[in-house]
This record gives C-alpha cells, structure tokens and sequence, in this order.
C-alpha cells in the first residue's frame, strides 16, 4: 500500500507524531473516511469467508475444516499480534532517515506497542489513524492466511499457529517496514514500487508456502493418488468474493477516495479479466477443455499480479500484465510442479509466489508514462533492475528465515500430523468434526 511519487505513506506518518494528527497540517475528510472504512471491510472479506471458501472446496471433504478452522484461526492471532506490537514494527519510524542504513531501515521499534499513543483524534492523512491500523491489519491477516494452500491437509494446527506467530513476527513485519514504511526504509529507498503489496504479501506469502511444503514433505499418495477438489462450487464462490474484496486491497491502497483509487479499481478488472481469459485459453488448449478450476485460478493470478501495479500502470499496461500472469501461473501451477514434483497442495507458489513475481517485474516496466503508466519512471531498464533487487531480496530472506523457523519448530514439537491422521482427515484429527454429517 504506497503511493509513491502520488502521497508517499512515508509522507503520510510524517503527519503524525507519534500518530497524533498535527491540527493545522491535516483535517479529517469524512469521504476519504467513509471509503476506508469499506476498503478495509472488503479486504477482511477476502479472507474470511473468501479465501476460507476459495481453499475449502479446493481440499478433499475431509480436510475442509481443518482449512477453514485455519483461516479463521489466523484472523483471530494475527489481529492481537497486529495490536501488540505488529503494527509498531512495521511503521514505526523512530531513527529513519532517507539514505541511512541502519536497523531502523529493516525493522521498526516498539514505540507504538500495544498502540501507544492513539486517540480518537489521531489522523493517518485525512482519515483516523484507527482505521489505518485496522486496514492494514487486514493486509497482515491475510498474507500468512495465504501459506495455508501450501501445506493443506498435512499439519498440526498447534504447530501452524505457532509458525504463524513466528513468521509474522519474523518475516511479515520486517518485510512490510521495508517497503512500506517510508524514507529510511531499506526496499522504499532502492525505490521498489509495490503500491498493494505484490512484494509484501505475495511473493512473501508464496515463497514462504513453497518453502513449507518441501519442509513438510508431499501428502501421503501425492502424486499417484487422486486427490481432486472436494466441492468446486465453494471454491468459484470464494473466488468471486475474493475479486469482489480485492477492490478494497488495490482501490484502498490509494488510502483516499481520489482519482487513484479509481484508476486502481480499473486497473485491477482489467487484468483479472485477462489473466482469468490467458489461463482458461492456455488450459483449454493445452488439456483440451477448460475447466472451473482454472479460471477460479486464472482470477486469483491476475489479482496478485495487478496488485504491485495498481497505483501506476494504465488499463494498457493492466492487460498486458494480467495475461502475462494468467498464462506463466498455469505454467507454473500444472508442468512446472509437475516436473519439480513439490506437494503445493493448492498452487499457493504457483499462483501468489509467481504472480507477484510477473507483476512486481512487469510494474517497472508499465509503471513508465511512455507506456500509459501514471507513475514516474523514466528509465524503464533501471527501474526492472529495482524491482528484480526487491523480488530477489524477498526471495532470499523469506526463504531462509521460513525454513529456520520451521526446521526450528519440526525438532521441538513436530509438523505434521501423524499417517493415520492424515488417512482419516485433519477435520476428525485435529477438531474431532465432520465438514458433512450424512
């Protein structure tokens, strides 16, 4: 969520200190109010029930629970944590300065524990800084949410909530304090644009679940056993809510109700539409028939990939990126884990890891004013170099830090659950509950 060059979030909480809205610099907007406070209910909706349903039809029946039950899981734990310190360390700028590398730079302090210092009163912009932690909460609640499809049907749920805890302390925090939180942040003064989070939740989300399945091993039977989806009409319905809730996480992103707002809405119909069309022709062509499956995540594909882009590439540059996104991710999502042979057991990699990789590269590229772009590139090679600097250090330090983390957590307490666990359903062994009652 940055509008960078446009009204730079660093620009914005340098309007409060320490998040108390200087009365003479800012003024309350109750249009820009009203319209966060819905962008940050839609984005919520993307996570529960969207993303609960998107998962849940995608797992066979008797793991469908246990996906959801994590969802909702992770909705409560990373709400509390976002209070108790999250929201500190990723926007606390205490000891930043544009072009100083310090510690400061990869990770805020804990001034704002526990949201010290809020009021009623304080100001983010022109709305209340409450709102601002609380649509940004969403963000935070969704990203690990999104792990989940990577390691579906073989985990502990004691074990997930615990990796959860850590890596969002670990991985989600510093990474969003990096390229969100303004001058001094590390990736913000490379100048890594990711207005929505292709970079922050994305590329961090999918790197982290392909790490998680190889930690965690394939399923039992993967890949000779069948393992279909369970109920693909939930899976369509929770696609849907998603597109429908992706409006607030790119449109929100321009944190007012203004023009950019605007174009980010376009932008992102756009390439969902296209990326849904690329993956359903390529599927079409290559299996002979297209199915419900794909285009549901042909949809998902294209929203990640316009997501880094929303803020500064035109309806042009929108299509292009949302084909480019829907054919690379059905490559990606059906050949390529078929020849590498991971267990991503619902293409959380293939589809969020790879779709914020072609979008974060792609952004550079129609980010440019020479192609339609409303952002202030004017040397497209030097800002593709940028953008690539930012995926490969996201890369490289979710990648090492998650496997740590779950490496760590294996020899303590054990990740997954036990074979006969796993044969009779995480709904039964984890929850002692049944999806369907016949």
């Amino acid at each position: 969520m940055t509008l960078r060059k446009i009204a730079g979030l660093g620009a914005l909480l340098s309007l409060v200190s320490p998040g108390l809205a200087m009365a003479d610099e800012v003024v309350l907007n109750s249009g820009d109010t009203a319209w966060m406070l819905t962008a940050t209910a839609l984005v919520l909706f993307m996570t529960i029930p969207g993303l609960a349903l998107f998962y849940g039809g995608m797992v066979r029946s008797k793991n469908i629970l246990s996906v959801m039950m994590q969802c909702f899981a992770i909705t409560c734990l990373m709400s509390i944590l976002w209070m108790v310190y999250g929201y500190s360390l990723a926007f606390d700028t205490t000891g930043m300065e544009a072009g100083v590398l310090n510690f400061s730079s990869f990770v805020g302090g804990l001034d704002r524990a526990f949201l010290s210092g809020l009021t009623p009163e304080s100001l983010t912009a022109a709305f209340p800084e409450s709102v601002f932690i609380v649509f940004q909460m969403t963000f935070a609640i969704i990203t690990p949410a999104l792990i989940v499809g990577a390691f579906a049907e073989r985990m502990k749920f004691s074990a997930m909530l615990i990796f959860m805890a850590v890596w969002f302390t670990l991985v989600y925090a510093p990474i969003a304090h990096m390229v969100w939180s303004g001058d001094g942040g590390l990736m913000w003064d490379w100048g890594v644009l990711d207005f929505a989070g292709g970079t922050v939740v994305h590329i961090n989300a999918g790197v982290a679940g392909l790490v998680a399945c190889l930690v965690l091993g394939k399923r039992k039977g993967f890949p000779t056993t069948a393992m279909a989806p369970h109920n693909l009409g939930l899976t369509l319905v929770g696609a849907a809510m998603l597109w429908v809730g992706w409006f607030g996480f790119n449109a929100g992103s321009a944190v007012a109700a203004n023009g950019t707002a605007g174009m980010a809405m376009l932008v992102t119909q756009v390439a969902t539409a296209a990326a849904a069309l690329g993956w359903m022709f390529a599927e079409w062509i290559t299996h002979g028939k297209p199915s419900a499956l794909g285009i549901a995540s042909g949809v998902v594909a294209g929203l990640v990939a316009i997501t880094p882009a929303a803020g500064t590439v035109g309806p042009v540059g929108a299509l292009i990126i949302g084909l480019a996104a829907g054919v690379i991710c059905f490559l990606c999502a059906t050949s390529l884990k078929r020849k590498l042979g991971y267990d991503d057991s619902l293409d959380a990699f293939g589809v969020h890891g790879i779709g914020g990789i072609v979008g974060a590269l792609l952004t550079g590229v129609f980010a440019a004013p020479a192609l339609g772009g409303f952002g202030t590139v004017e040397d497209i090679p030097l800002q593709v170099w940028i953008q690539f600097k930012g995926v490969l250090f996201t890369v490289v330090y979710t990648a090492i830090v998650t496997f740590a983390i779950l490496k760590v957590l294996d020899l303590v307490m054990g990740l997954r659950v036990t074979e006969e666990e796993e044969t009779v359903g995480l709904d039964l062994a984890q929850h002692n509950e049944r999806g369907y009652n016949l």
